[in-house]
């Protein structure tokens, strides 16, 4: 963690900012040469850095957090699709995930009501198992059908979105 006192001391031992020493401490390397070679940019720039050195601190200090916590980072599977951080025990949400239900919906209606284990698993990045099981759910909830087509090739249908009633068999 930066320390605003270290800040204000390097920005005095540097000639009240003119070579910069303060911005090479807080990570600004590019400002910081310019700084040590333009003196200060004409100390215009070492008094700006007088007045807001506590904020640019603050800010080094929050991006070197960030920077540090990427590493602990995590991708868990979440209620309902959503994507997840853990980070030192408490979980944030990073971002918002399609749920698996809402793929599965958009990919039958692409395929005509048809669909396989693999393609849901293909299309919501993730294991055939969890995808197989995610259609047994929408068939125990009645939305969706388990069929056979002539081949011999398990497929789940959704009625709804069928075109014909392609040649299937009942499983």
């Amino acid at each position: 963690m930066y320390n605003v006192g270290i800040a204000y001391l390097l920005w005095f031992v540097s000639g009240f900012g003119a070579l910069g020493f303060h911005r090479f401490y807080l990570g600004k390397i590019p400002s910081g040469i310019l700084w040590a070679c333009t003196g200060g940019l004409a100390m215009i720039g070492s008094i700006y850095d007088f007045l807001t050195l506590p904020g640019q601190v603050q800010e080094a200090n929050i991006r070197n957090a960030l920077y540090n916590n990427m590493g602990r980072m995590q991708n868990v599977r979440g209620p309902r699709g959503n994507w997840r951080y853990v980070n030192d025990g408490e979980s944030h949400v990073v971002r918002e995930k399609e749920s698996v239900e809402r793929i599965i919906l958009k990919l039958a209606k692409e395929n005509k009501g048809i669909l396989t284990a693999s393609e849901v698993a293909l299309g919501a990045n993730i294991p055939i198992e969890e995808a197989k099981k995610d259609l047994d759910a929408l068939v125990s909830k009645g939305f969706a059908e388990l069929r056979v087509r002539k081949s011999g090739t398990l497929v789940y249908t959704l009625p709804e979105m069928m075109d014909s009633d392609e040649p299937l068999e009942d499983f």
